[in-house]
């Protein structure tokens, strides 16, 4: 027994040996996050070396073009390079420019990482070499505004058109800190509309209800590599005055919507009292649906979906509160909560049928929080209509619709009050007014105007 007890120590120790020997004989580890694929006029380097208790004796980073080599970073010398510290790891974050690199030039480069450390106590080194190869592009890319005359209602939507180059350059307008991206010209078949020119754009943007009227707006271009270009546009923007209005709650009504939503939703679990679940709903939830909301931006088409006329008005239903309406909720006389109502809530019978507002894909329809049932409806290029609170939907995601094709019934799902459409438009999945997408001379001086002018030409 005792030989066998000393044999399993032994093979203990052994083993344990091994295992301490192995470790301490790892090479180091390299792991080139940035740049990915390409080098522009300052791309960012981003390295990670992991080494067993940080013993490195030497850690380079070299950028190499046409047979020559550039050190970027060396443990030797001092350069532009941030390091720091976690654990067994070093991250070194610097750049590759004209600064760095004077001679840089477009075309193939590498980046080659190489790192050693000591090990039985010195007597060896151990190695360890990454590269990354990469395209140098250093030409900015080249963007200009074809159309005129853009005037944006606060609230409200508008469309531009621009030229860019090269293909595969990210494009769009910025609004403040908001992108709204562009899309392809040879994606718009309006009216027989089209545009033969592959480097024009087309991008639907806003300036929403909360932003300031004096709110910058600009053309932007940016490709792969990090370079960027932008294009200042004529524009002008109007007020629109936002109504207020004061919204009395009872616990009948609070009872009757609150355990409904909970049941629904799986976004939030709040604790107290019904009211104060309703709060709960009325804000964080809120919230939430929101964000979930734009997320269907991602889903858009890059091609139109809809064919260049109005989105069905909705004219037989009476308004019953407007788009971007300041709500002030009253509870027991006391004012409780303040919330934005960013749609249009309309109503005609019990049960009416809720119509698509224009042709268009399905992307959701399903329960959504405060909104109960809601369809989301894409027409393309990042616009979509939203129809919610109706007591049934005949429709499922994927499917495509046409104008004024039934989608459900109206209801009083969610925080509805009572049976009505709640209905609001969307650019890349922010709330728009979508009074102007009901109106036929919004459509012609806004988008086909536009397109028309961008040298399309109007076919029989």
């Amino acid at each position: 027994m005792r030989f066998l007890l000393s044999l399993l120590l032994i093979l203990a120790l052994a083993a344990g040996g091994a295992w301490l020997v192995a470790g301490r004989m790892t090479s180091p580890a390299i792991d080139i996050g940035k740049p990915d694929k390409y080098v522009g006029l300052a791309t960012p380097v981003e390295v990670a070396v992991s080494s067993p208790n940080n013993e490195l004796s030497s850690l380079q980073i070299v950028f190499e073009q046409d047979g020559k080599q550039v050190p970027l970073y060396s443990m030797d010398e001092s350069r532009e390079v941030q390091t720091k510290q976690e654990g067994e790891r070093i991250l070194l974050a610097g750049e590759i420019g004209r600064e760095t690199v004077p001679e840089l030039k477009s075309g193939p480069a590498r980046i080659v990482v190489t790192a050693s450390r000591p090990v039985l106590y010195g007597i060896r080194t151990l190695e360890s070499t990454a590269t990354r190869d990469v395209e140098v592009r250093l030409e900015r890319p080249r963007v200009s505004v074809i159309s005129t005359h853009h005037y944006v209602n606060h609230g409200g939507s508008e469309l531009i058109v621009y030229r860019v180059t090269p293909d595969d350059v990210e494009s769009g307008v910025v609004v403040g800190e908001i992108e709204y991206p562009g899309y392809p010209a040879s994606g718009v078949t309006v009216e027989g509309v089209k545009i033969g020119d592959p480097a024009v754009r087309v991008a639907f943007f806003s300036l929403l209800y909360d932003q300031d009227l004096n709110t910058p707006m600009r053309v932007y271009a940016r490709d792969p590599a990090g370079n960027t270009a932008r294009a200042d546009f004529d524009h002008r923007t109007f007020p629109r005055p936002f109504k207020r209005s004061r919204i009395s709650l009872d616990d009948r009504f609070i009872d009757r919507v609150v355990p409904a939503i909970l049941d629904g939703t799986t976004e939030i679990q709040p604790e107290g009292d019904t009211f104060e679940k309703f709060l709960a709903i009325n804000g964080e939830l809120r919230r939430k649906n929101a964000e979930k909301i734009a997320s269907f931006a991602s889903e858009t088409s890059p091609e139109l979906l809809w064919r260049g006329d109005v989105f069905h008005p909705f004219r037989n239903s009476a308004v019953e509160s407007a788009f971007a309406d300041q709500r002030t909720y009253i509870y027991k006389g006391k004012e409780v909560d303040h919330q934005v109502h960013l749609g249009f809530d309309l109503a005609s019978l019990a049960g009416a049928p809720i119509l698509a507002a224009n042709h268009g894909k399905v992307l959701f329809a399903d329960e959504l929080g405060i909104y109960g049932n809601c369809v989301i409806v894409d027409h393309g290029m990042g616009v979509q209509s939203l129809y919610a609170h109706p007591s049934s939907m005949d429709v499922q995601p994927g499917q495509t619709v046409t104008k004024e094709q039934t989608l459900g019934r109206s209801g009083m799902t969610g925080l509805a009050g009572g049976d009505h459409l709640h209905f609001t438009m969307l650019v890349q999945g922010r709330m728009v007014n979508p009074v102007e997408w009901w109106d036929s001379h919004w459509i012609e001086d806004r988008i086909l105007r536009k397109l028309r002018a961008a040298g399309g030409t109007s076919l029989p």
